[in-house]
């Protein structure tokens, strides 16, 4: 069973040009997919977090010296016509915001393909860079912000902006039944997007790992995770078989 969601009304920013050379143009609605991703890189909405971004791209961490950073935002990744959604916080600085795939290049994309790989939705059990052949299947994976916050901390009119980069990604994905949330600040976003599509939601469902909310028929099922940082990682609050439970019970549902 497939979800249709109503079509955004959305206006974007789209220029085929070479990055970062961008003088956007406007361009509405529909979209393909790989005009959305474009549409994405090239957003400039936030000025605080791009800002950040740049500066990060440019300082490195000294691990990283010799790599180019990619230093822009960060657009979705995985299989088009996947049941499942995960949705992120936001790229890492020396994560995603340096290899520009989310999820990408740290421990936390490691840990968390690893249980996906475990439970058949990821082709490897790492995630190091771009080209490394990860491959997605039944999956797709994208973050609430698209840039990276300093301190990981995204403020609520960043996430707010960033939804519509969420909104429009989501009208590609036809066939999502099931969303995990990877932490508190994904699963408001859902949240907060599913509310602005006029999902009447009472009571408004709480974040807690392993959680199922049933929001409305025929609006996806959401299930909330702990995020695979490295403070809920290293000090146990999320485990491999923690995480591993998740993408079993998010099997199970869209399997139905």
């Amino acid at each position: 069973m497939s979800v249709e969601f109503a079509r955004p009304k959305y206006s974007i920013w789209v220029d085929r040009r070479p990055l970062p050379s961008m003088k956007p143009l406007t361009l509405q609605m529909p979209l393909g997919l790989a005009d959305v991703h474009h549409a994405i890189v090239s957003c400039e909405r936030c000025p605080r977090l791009r800002q950040y971004c740049r500066r990060v791209a440019q300082e490195k961490k000294r691990a990283h010296r010799d790599d180019t950073y990619w230093g822009r935002p960060v657009p979705g990744f995985g299989d088009p016509d996947a049941r499942l959604l995960l949705v992120g916080l936001a790229p890492a600085a020396h994560g995603a915001n340096r290899t520009g795939r989310v999820f990408t290049g740290d421990g936390s994309g490691d840990f968390l393909m690893s249980a996906l790989h475990r439970t058949g939705f990821a082709n490897i059990a790492t995630s190091q860079r771009a080209d490394d052949g990860l491959r997605l299947t039944d999956a797709y994976i994208l973050s609430a912000v698209r840039c990276a916050p300093p301190d990981n901390k995204p403020r609520p009119e960043e996430i707010t902006r960033c939804l519509d980069h969420l909104d429009v990604e989501l009208t590609h994905l036809r066939n999502i039944r099931v969303v995990v949330a990877l932490g508190k600040i994904g699963f408001d976003a859902w949240l907060q997007l599913m509310k602005r599509r006029g999902v009447k939601m009472s009571p408004r469902p709480q974040f807690g790992h392993g959680v199922v909310a049933k929001l409305d028929e025929g609006v996806p099922l959401l299930i909330g995770c702990y995020h695979p940082s490295r403070q809920n990682t290293n000090t146990g609050t999320l485990t491999a078989p923690m995480m591993e439970s998740v993408f079993r019970k998010a099997r199970r549902l869209i399997s139905r």
